[in-house]
């Protein structure tokens, strides 16, 4: 976590002129060309890079209205009785004071065990400091008994500078020695590291390898990449071919601190690393600290209003279906990340980085038909202090689908910009999205399954009641409502043991009651559907499905789900 410690002054540019090229425009304008191909569908929307390094803070910062649009996925906050003062700022964001709050826009946290001492670079005491303070932080987090979205205990930051060698020793016998000492209080929360300030692969070799000796792998393996995105995915595949090699079973990659000072607050340099650590495979991704927490690194001023960079994850948050392939000129030019929802029969692309005249061309898109609407939208570089509060839309244009494709040039780029394309046809679209797939959901503790019978193509299963808040398995479906009243929720599901299963249902905080699934034919076999009311508030809401929940008792049997729908 390299800390900024000159504060640099907010960029506000003007917007830049933007034309969309008619649809009689020739199909190659000049420029970088980037490739969509719809019909490429490579994992489920996870929404894997909107997390944020120290990006809430005690009483409800920032609010959960700028939250729940993005989708939040991972958080990495500081521990039970943090000291660490970030930037010269007051200590805060501590995580079991901020769960309730991830817990309520669906977020995950991991624990940074060493942000409990006050200074950066860490001040080494000694192993009996360190370890007194490793017992507190985890008899804290185990007497917080109604927190479940703990994902890992993060062991160190950035061990390769600010690890004492000559006061503790070893880096790697320490990692060890820490996560033993972890185990003997907690043997369920996984772990993450090493936490390197960047690719380090011979570190990264000799820390597996003694990890892998010593029985302490990681569940999440963490670097930072903060020297800039255009080698991200050579080491994310360098890492791979590493783990191969090491006789390591695959491992969850966490990126949980990307760009950098100049970079954060830049739309369309943010969008190019979204779409390559969604390429590459991450489990979840997090924008790096170098301000002010509780704010989400600048998506967020004066904790209410959206910041130009907050729009591109706002769009982000809103794709559901499957990610789809994107091919950029190179790794840095125009790059853009998209989707496609074959329920909302949507396609949203999201791209930047790149000036100029440009083209965004779209394959695959034979099942919109033989015509489609396109929206073009963006934003603009806005520094943290500076609400945006809404994109400028540039066009709305009606393109003929030649071949499954459309070209769609854009004149006038600004490289500090986000945009955003939205392809639809031109009638039959649904006024809402009504249809919320399991996989795109927040998912806790279960796993995602590809089936020919499920809608686009997944669900998850292994949801399970083990009793306890670490374990226990839940789904948080962010919804969109347009207005308050009741709605009918139909859920997508299969139960193959032969008798009703149940699960937990409640919805924004209420009380929980009870749904049931008969037995259907076979486990992966979708087309069952049972339904419930809920009565939902006018936009954001958040529906929870348990198998396991702290203040419920738990579901019986077994169910995998498939989607959730309201209407």
């Amino acid at each position: 976590m390299p800390q900024n410690r000159k504060r640099l002054p907010a960029l506000v540019l003007a917007g830049a002129v933007l034309l969309l090229g008619s649809p009689a425009a020739p199909a190659q304008a000049a420029g970088a060309t980037l490739t969509v191909a719809v019909g490429s569908p490579f994992r489920p929307v996870t929404h894997v890079a909107s997390g944020g390094l120290y990006a809430l803070a005690e009483n409800g910062r920032p609010a959960d209205s700028t939250l729940l649009p993005i989708k939040m996925n991972t958080l990495t906050q500081p521990p039970p009785g943090v000291g660490q003062k970030p930037n010269g700022q007051p200590p805060g964001g501590d995580a079991l004071l901020v769960a309730p709050q991830a817990d309520r826009v669906g977020a995950a946290q991991v624990i940074r065990m060493p942000d409990i001492y006050p200074d950066f670079p860490y001040k080494w005491v000694s192993w009996n400091d360190w370890l007194s303070k490793v017992d507190t932080m985890v008899r804290a987090r185990l007497a917080a008994t109604s927190v479940s979205n703990v994902a890992a205990w993060e062991i160190w930051n950035e061990p390769d500078w600010t690890w004492n060698t000559s006061a503790a020793g070893d880096w790697n016998a320490g990692y060890v020695r820490t996560v033993q000492r972890i185990r003997t209080l907690d043997t369920l929360t996984p772990i993450a590291g090493p936490g390197d300030s960047a690719w380090f692969p011979e570190r990264m070799r000799s820390f597996l390898t003694v990890a892998r000796d010593n029985n302490v792998l990681p569940d999440l393996v963490v670097w930072h990449e903060l020297q800039g995105q255009g080698a991200i995915a050579a080491h994310i595949a360098e890492y791979r071919a590493m783990e191969s090699s090491l006789g390591i079973s695959p491992r969850q990659i966490f990126i949980n601190e990307y760009g950098t000072p100049t970079e954060v607050d830049n739309p369309g340099r943010m969008v190019s690393y979204i779409a390559k650590l969604e390429r590459g495979g991450v489990e979840a991704a997090d924008r790096a600290f170098w301000y002010e927490y509780g704010t989400v690194n600048g998506l967020v001023t004066g904790n209410t209003q959206p910041t130009g960079t907050w729009w591109p994850y706002k769009w982000y948050g809103d794709m559901s279906g499957n990610m789809v392939v994107t091919t950029p000129p190179s790794q840095t030019r125009m790059d853009g990340f998209a989707s496609y929802d074959s329920t909302r029969k949507r396609v949203d692309v999201v791209f930047g980085d790149e000036a100029g005249a440009n083209t965004v061309r779209l394959t695959g898109l034979g099942a919109l038909g033989g015509t489609v609407s396109v929206t073009l939208e963006s934003v603009p570089q806005s520094g943290r202090f500076t609400a945006v509060s809404a994109p400028t839309v540039h066009s709305v244009s009606t393109y003929t689908v030649s071949g499954g494709a459309i070209s769609v040039p854009v004149s006038g780029m600004d490289a500090t910009r986000a945009y955003h394309l939205l392809v639809q046809p031109v009638s039959g679209v649904p006024a809402y999205q009504q249809r919320y797939e399991a996989e795109n959901a927040s998912i806790f503790r279960a796993n995602i399954h590809a089936s020919s019978s499920a809608s686009e193509g997944a669900y998850v299963g292994q949801l399970d009641n083990t009793g306890d808040p670490r374990t226990a398995s839940y789904l948080d479906f962010i919804v969109n409502v347009p207005a308050a009243r009741a709605y009918t929720m139909t859920i997508g599901y299969a139960n193959a043991t032969g008798a009703t299963a149940t699960h937990g249902l409640a919805y924004n905080g209420g009380a929980w009651s009870t749904v049931s699934y008969p037995p259907t034919s076979a486990w992966g076999t979708f087309g069952a559907t049972v339904s419930t009311t809920v009565s939902l508030r006018a936009g954001y809401n958040a529906i929870r499905l348990a198998k396991g929940s702290p203040f419920f008792a738990g579901g019986t049997g077994y169910a995998e789900i498939d989607y959730i729908q309201v209407t």
